[in-house]
């Protein structure tokens, strides 16, 4: 299995002396093409700076960062923007939906910003996460959960190698949650990884890997205690 996204003796420091901080500190992994891995831990362990890294939205202060064969760690600002587009799919926490877009001009945008044809892929997506009908609404018009699910969307529909997701399920119902988590799962194969971010144990059991961070290192890298439990059997 090839690696996909590579972490050496990686560190983020912010601020310098005795306001020195590490929000990530000796990290060292790879994560394998076909993987659907989890990372744990609660608010301020490393996990949104360990996903931005990742991401190429913020650069290493030390070490060396590779995703999908490209070398971030002495990238520029264009360099990282066009890996991110090229390689990378967000879901983020706080949605980040363009306000002046439909629901399926959001998803229409990120097809076209990576390359692929837009109007139908967009509307089969919106209808993967239950919102077919709901394609040509504003954000404004959508509850919390729906504009997760059209972030949700977003991403699936980019096809990048990497999928990367903050708190996926963290607006959304029981039973919706469960379906996106279906979804990401769908996702893993040949080429591609789906790395989520959660401080939910129980998501975690779901994952062929379980990375745990806390004071910004990794405390824990295997597979989830217990062996890994389907999707449809979770309870949170």
């Amino acid at each position: 299995m090839t690696n996909l996204i590579q972490l050496h003796e990686v560190y983020r420091t912010y601020g310098e002396g005795e306001r020195r901080i590490d929000a990530l500190a000796d990290v060292t992994l790879g994560i394998s093409e076909g993987e659907f891995v989890v990372v744990l831990g609660p608010s301020g362990s490393g996990k949104t700076t360990f996903l931005n890294l990742v991401g190429a939205l913020d650069s290493p202060t030390r070490g060396t960062i590779r995703v999908a064969g490209h070398d971030l760690t002495g990238a520029s600002r264009s360099d990282r923007f066009r890996i991110r587009r090229e390689t990378v799919s967000f879901v983020f926490q706080g949605f980040n939906l363009f306000p002046g877009l439909t629901a399926g001009e959001n998803v229409e945008f990120a097809i076209d910003a990576s390359g692929g044809k837009s109007r139908q892929r967009a509307r089969t997506v919106l209808e993967q996460v239950g919102l077919g009908e709901r394609v040509d609404q504003f954000p404004h018009q959508l509850s919390g959960g729906e504009q997760q699910r059209v972030a949700i969307a977003r991403a699936l529909a980019t096809g990048n190698p990497v999928l990367l997701a903050d708190e996926p399920t963290g607006e959304l119902d029981f039973r919706t949650g469960v379906r996106i988590l279906q979804l990401l799962r769908e996702q893993v194969g040949p080429g591609r990884v789906v790395l989520v971010v959660t401080h939910n144990r129980e998501i975690a059991r779901t994952a062929d890997r379980v990375i745990e961070l806390s004071s910004g290192r990794v405390v824990s890298d295997a597979p989830p205690e217990g062996g890994r439990v389907e999707i449809a059997d979770l309870h949170w």
